[in-house]
């Protein structure tokens, strides 16, 4: 169990290649994906939040934690009332595994964390060894969030091998208008999504590569123990947790008709960007460009929305990243990537 979390909480089918990887930097990184070298062969070098970031991250875990369990809520209710007691779920690590523990302490079920890579696919190996153990019928994969799409997109096409497990995601907020089950369509703050490694059981971002993974292996992640003294993986989860509240009923949302998807084609015609994948729409996803990719500017819905959007006011001034206001209509925020010509 190479992680900071309970091993009644999750089974990890990821293997241990801590210390098999060179971490490298943001720059390199982007230059490479760029350059056609796929993200998942790579690992990057964990950004170490500063005092005054770390002080909006609590502070929006304090102001978004019942929003967060109340989504948690909405969506177990939905998942149970679907499945019954014999839920398995199976959520996508990383971001995807504090939310199933969530869901987990509220459904209490078994839970499984396996690794899906945007443009190769589901850890064939993991899913065939839930199969072995569970009905295919049982299983609910679990995300945090929606930005495009595009795992859910990837979750459909791999799911073509295992036609007998639904492909539908399970998520908190879906502001893309495109997962089976949500908790709500608002792009809410998530707080876990601030952090990398330390909110995620101190694991690195899921790894493939044919020289550390072989054919039989799960997917890999590196476990970063030298970061143990300033993991908040369970202060996040308790935080949320205090505010469950087991009273409630699902709740069917309307599902809007607009597309997330259009709303970021729109973007890449108005900023001239050719490639969709630098566009990142969601609160989520634009915390992931200042964390772990070269930001061009980041998008948001208004430039006065502290409430909401601190965090990335405050991380976008210590990295020196325009931010600019326009008029979003499915999320709050976008971070839009640097074009490898201008890296």
């Amino acid at each position: 169990m190479f992680s900071t979390y309970k091993p009644e909480d999750v089974t990890i089918l990821l293997k241990d290649i801590s210390g098999l990887v060179k971490p490298q930097s943001t720059e390199e990184r982007e230059k490479l994906i760029q350059s056609g070298k796929h993200y998942s062969e790579m690992l990057p070098l964990e950004y170490e939040p500063s005092a005054a970031y770390l002080k909006t991250y609590f502070d929006a875990l304090e102001r978004f934690s019942k929003i967060t369990a109340a989504a948690v809520a909405n969506v177990s209710e939905w998942i149970f009332a679907e499945k019954g007691a014999e839920i398995v779920l199976v959520s996508l690590a990383r971001a995807g595994t504090p939310i199933g523990i969530l869901i987990k302490h509220y459904c209490r079920v078994q839970h499984y964390t396996i690794s899906i890579i945007r443009g190769v696919g589901i850890d064939k190996n993991a899913v065939n060894f839930i199969l072995n153990r569970h009905s295919p019928a049982s299983i609910q994969f679990v995300d945090g969030w929606t930005g495009k799409g595009a795992i859910q997109n990837q979750l459909n096409e791999s799911m073509q091998d295992f036609p007998e497990i639904d492909a539908g995601l399970a998520v908190l907020s879906d502001p893309a208008n495109v997962a089976a089950k949500f908790g709500t369509h608002e792009d809410f703050l998530i707080a876990s999504s601030c952090l990398n490694s330390t909110v995620s059981g101190l694991l690195s971002r899921t790894f493939l590569r044919a020289d550390i993974i072989g054919k039989n292996d799960f997917h890999g992640a590196a476990f970063y123990k030298n970061l143990i003294d300033k993991d908040l993986t369970y202060q996040f989860i308790e935080k949320i947790e205090s505010h469950f509240d087991f009273s409630v009923t699902f709740k069917n949302i309307e599902r809007p008709k607009n597309s997330g998807l259009d709303e970021v084609k729109k973007i890449a015609d108005e900023f001239k960007i050719k490639d969709i994948n630098l566009i990142k729409p969601s609160i989520g996803e634009a915390t992931r460009v200042l964390l772990r990719r070269v930001p061009e500017k980041i998008l948001v819905h208004s430039l006065n929305d502290e409430k909401n959007l601190g965090h990335l006011y405050q991380l976008a001034k210590e990295k020196g990243v325009e931010v600019i206001e326009y008029p979003l209509k499915n999320y709050k925020a976008c971070g839009l990537i640097r074009a490898l010509n201008d890296v």
